[in-house]
């Protein structure tokens, strides 16, 4: 490795960009050659999704893509950003059983009880066996430095959330795998500037955005041979990992004095978080307030979430896929730009923005159909 810096050096160029270049490239062609063959697997052996009542598809699609991005995620991060496998020592035992379980689920559909309990062993490991957890509210509701019973506690509930709200909302061509890569890709620019400690993460952050983009070639394609859905083995991984970077990057502006550890205190990390994760929060929020206002069961799926309610306006995949995505990059946009201002102050306004998004499809439907 010393002699491949020395060489690199000679030319200017930095080992750090090599490994991010090579693996986004990578993580993109190991997807992207990959998908065709899982695609004619499971055709050959009846592995699809079925439409029904909540589905937005009308024929069966294959929906096992999330082993093309496992795959490559494993290959490209333990190869180009190795150093995080060594840091967190139970990440990859982390993607490997939420591998098994979600394909498991996309096969023979698990009782939601049993894949809570593989969810929480997942959490348990990556949060207690490898100290990935959430240290400091910095002011949210006047709490600042937590005990580590409650860091604990709230951390494992932080990444089963977001796990299954990356899976609600992977419900139309597009919109979980485009959001990833929105997330990564600023989680991945600020950890960039943050120093170069944080850079096994920014390659990280580029392996997510290249399999991902792969696996887009397919599940956005217009024609009906290669197309594929990432079903709950794509979602729960990627929820996973954004849920570790976000809780990553909090950490980091925690203000602790490490030798050689460039740490940063920024007040509103947590809101800034929660700006770039706001989609599937929102989303899973509004559909859990909407089922309990009408007496149902929180748990009992719907048609209610936000790209539902953009396909009722008569938008296609795409466009309700570029629409919502628009909206919650300009969340983000609003929370960067007051990211100076009270931590609560901001956060409420980010969560009053999320709601407004939520609601103005269902605005516009109502209005045209008293119109009609």
């Amino acid at each position: 490795m010393n002699e491949l810096k020395d060489i690199l050096a000679t030319i200017g160029l930095p080992v750090f960009y090599l490994k991010l270049g090579l693996g986004v490239l990578c993580s993109f062609l190991l997807t992207f050659l990959s998908i065709p063959t899982i695609v004619k697997i499971s055709k050959r052996k009846n592995l699809m999704d079925e439409p029904g009542t909540r589905s937005s598809h009308l024929r069966k699609i294959p929906n096992l893509g999330g082993i093309a991005i496992f795959y490559s995620l494993a290959v490209c991060a333990s190869i180009f950003a190795f150093e995080l496998f060594d840091l967190y020592k139970f990440l990859f035992a982390s993607l490997v059983i939420l591998l098994y379980i979600g394909v498991m689920d996309d096969i023979v559909i698990m009782r939601a009880y049993k894949k809570l309990l593989a969810q929480i062993v997942v959490t348990a490991l990556i949060v207690i066996g490898s100290d990935v957890r959430i240290r400091s509210f910095f002011g949210v509701f006047a709490v600042y430095e937590l005990s580590y019973f409650f860091s604990v506690m709230i951390s494992i509930f932080t990444f089963i959330v977001l796990i299954n709200a990356f899976n609600l909302i992977d419900g139309i061509d597009g919109l979980a795998g485009g959001y990833s890569i929105i997330c990564s890709a600023l989680f991945g620019i600020s950890y960039f500037r943050l120093g170069e400690y944080n850079y096994p993460l920014v390659v990280l952050s580029g392996v997510i955005i290249g399999s991902v983009v792969g696996f887009l070639y397919y599940n956005l394609s217009s024609y009906r041979t290669n197309k594929v859905f990432m079903g709950d083995t794509g979602s729960m991984i990627l929820g996973f990992l954004l849920a570790f970077t976000a809780i990553c990057f909090i950490d980091i502006f925690i203000d602790k004095q490490l030798p050689e550890v460039p740490r940063y205190y920024l007040q509103s990390a947590p809101a800034i978080a929660i700006a770039i994760l706001i989609l599937p929060i929102i989303d899973t929020l509004n559909v859990i307030i909407i089922r309990l206002s009408t007496g149902k069961s929180p748990f009992i799926a719907d048609k209610n979430h936000i790209h539902h309610s953009l396909l009722e306006l008569g938008l296609t995949h795409r466009r309700s896929t570029f629409y919502i995505i628009l909206y919650y990059l300009f969340i983000v946009g609003v929370a960067f730009y007051l990211r100076h201002i009270n931590v609560n102050v901001l956060l409420l306004v980010i969560i009053v923005l999320g709601f407004i998004g939520a609601y103005i499809p269902k605005v516009i439907f109502l209005t045209r159909k008293k119109a009609n």
